[in-house]
């Protein structure tokens, strides 16, 4: 009988047999269309929360929700600039979207698609997150006690392991 994928040892994909840590050739992956979801959340102290409601999220700085979605967007255009095993990747399509999630969190969602041999997944992880820290930095003048994450993968699709809803 074979053994299903969850019974399967897995094994980290970005080290080399040495050892080492090393990129994962994709050069023998089929091109593939791939979408991926990502989500970070930021958590306002209650009185923080009740004064960005009134203001309609406009910070001195500007619009929160527009100016993160900016910075979300270029930082998933730049993900293999940060993370150091990352291909760099065309970029079909790339959503921010942000809202309230109960009375005092703000729930930032990125999807990004692409087609390639290789996955999404990191650059949706980097959108959501770094909308999240430009929300912080917009914020940080009202209160140090903002809370960023959890962030996740929400589902991927595309490639081997197809996982959540995209």
């Amino acid at each position: 009988m074979k053994a299903s994928n969850k019974s399967k040892s897995r094994q980290l994909t970005h080290i080399d047999p040495d050892g080492r840590p090393a990129m994962v050739d994709v050069s023998a992956k089929a091109v593939t269309a791939r979408e991926a979801r990502a989500e970070c959340k930021v958590r306002f102290p209650a009185p923080v929360a009740t004064q960005l409601r009134a203001s309609g999220l406009k910070s001195a700085k500007g619009g929160i929700v527009d100016t993160a979605i900016i910075a979300g967007t270029m930082a998933v255009k730049r993900t293999h600039e940060l993370i150091p095993f990352c291909h760099p990747l065309p970029i079909d399509g790339c959503r921010i979207a942000i809202d309230w999630d109960g009375a005092t969190t703000l729930r930032i969602e990125c999807a990004v698609r692409t087609t390639h041999r290789t996955g999404v997944e990191m650059e949706a992880l980097t959108g959501a997150t770094v909308a999240a820290l430009t929300v912080y930095d917009m914020c940080k003048a009202l209160s140090h006690a903002i809370v960023l994450g959890p962030a996740r993968v929400l589902g991927k699709r595309g490639g081997r392991h197809d996982f959540g809803a995209t």
